[in-house]
């Protein structure tokens, strides 16, 4: 368990580096479909959970410390993954391959807001029992 619990707590810096490397190459690096509008609008469509991820990440490696995940630190998770939403779009405004947009933004912080809906619920408003059995067991 103890392997686990460290794996879980690098996970977020890890995604994080691939987030990074990923925005600092164009688009259709690793894969592009045959279709472009396909292919477009799959990769618009990540922006709902490449943040989403991070923040369920961030909770996940918070999570391992016993009895020390607040509600608090649950928005300190959210607002985290949100603002390296943020970094990111700035990051990508540098390469002429890649863009920026409020329009991403947007995207990046209604994934993390429906994950942190269900997060708050399943530990702190006793709804979600399953996930917060889950959640719990971590």
């Amino acid at each position: 368990m103890n392997i686990l619990k460290w794996v879980l707590r690098g996970l977020p810096f890890a995604y994080m580096v691939a987030i990074f490397i990923m925005s600092s190459l164009p688009a259709d690096h690793f894969v592009k479909l045959p279709d472009s509008q396909v292919d477009h609008t799959i990769k618009e469509s990540l922006h709902l959970i490449e943040f989403a991820i991070l923040y369920v990440l961030l909770v996940l490696a918070m999570l391992t410390r016993r009895n020390a995940f607040t509600p608090a630190l649950n928005i300190a998770c959210a607002v985290f993954a949100g603002l390296y939403g943020i970094s990111d779009e700035i990051h990508q405004s540098f390469y002429a391959y890649r863009s920026a947009s409020w329009f991403d933004l947007v995207k990046d912080f209604t994934g993390i807001s429906v994950c942190f809906y269900f997060i708050r619920g399943a530990l702190f408003k006793e709804k979600f029992t399953r996930l917060g059995k889950v959640l719990e067991r971590v």
